[in-house]
């Protein structure tokens, strides 16, 4: 007689089959443009009306074998809240692999830079940070599985495309994750009000590659995360008023110690 599985591991399975099922609604012509561009993103279903397949004309054939729905803008057929700003463009897909922490982040002997977020729930927040990690270069964004903001319709909008370029992984232990940066040989520096010099004073010298972390807005980083920071800096302001939303604070860290740009190498006329 085969022995029953305890109650733990069927439930177990049933997460991880639960979690291969799910699904995400992107929408807005820019996130789902670029979604459907993504040969990495697996598409299931695009809805649109017939302005937005117009408009969305040369993306569609790129997206393969794919389910397509013409929706009357006037009762959009997309599974989407009522307040969602579709343009007339849904596209159900699923979440993306990104592939292992060590493979995306490995410097390879480069000054690289990432991004780390604590608890960073909200998705505009996250999807503006991407934008500002793609722009500055930033090898991916990381965060928990838990208490922090999934990929969902929202945060791609709010990404204009960066999701599909920019990785974000969210991994079972933010502090693992850290001392992993740590031994690929990042610096890691947490942004917090009680950083005892600003971030342009302690990052000057550091040559290799920075993890830049921050908390959520109001709490902050918990103390594990601080206790697991190799530093912790601030962004001093100009005058009393001293708080900045976490998105603009991303962009400003990520600015702040950004890698140059190897300079332009002008190419002469040619000589016979």
């Amino acid at each position: 007689m085969a022995q029953k599985k305890p109650k733990w591991v069927i439930q177990k399975e049933r997460d991880r089959r639960a979690a291969a099922a799910e699904t995400v609604w992107l929408f807005g012509l820019h996130a789902v443009r670029d979604a459907l561009l993504n040969p990495m993103r697996e598409k299931l279903k695009l809805v649109v009306t017939k302005n937005a397949a117009d408009r969305l004309a040369d993306a569609i054939p790129a997206a393969g074998d794919l389910q397509i729905e013409t929706s009357d803008p006037r009762k959009f057929a997309a599974p989407l809240d009522p307040q969602s700003v579709h343009q007339g463009a849904a596209l159900e897909v699923k979440p993306l692999d990104w592939g292992s922490l060590s493979d995306l982040c490995a410097p390879h002997g480069q000054p690289a830079r990432v991004l780390v977020l604590d608890r960073v729930t909200d998705p505009h927040n996250v999807g503006a940070m991407l934008r500002s990690a793609e722009v500055f270069g930033a090898r991916a964004v990381i965060a928990p599985h838990r208490y922090s903001a999934p990929e969902t319709g929202a945060l791609a909008k709010t990404a204009s495309g960066a999701l599909e370029r920019q990785p974000y992984v969210r991994v079972k232990n933010l502090a693992t994750a850290m001392e992993t940066l740590r031994d690929m040989g990042y610096t890691l520096v947490g942004l917090d009000e009680t950083g005892a010099d600003t971030l342009d004073a302690t990052t000057r010298g550091m040559d290799g590659p920075l993890a830049l972390v921050l908390g959520a807005e109001g709490p902050g980083l918990r103390d594990k995360t601080k206790d697991t920071c190799d530093v912790l800096a601030r962004i001093d302001p100009v005058g009393s008023f001293g708080s900045l939303n976490v998105s603009n604070a991303a962009a400003v860290a990520l600015y702040e110690t950004k890698v140059p740009k190897p300079p332009d190498v002008g190419h002469g006329p040619a000589t016979e």
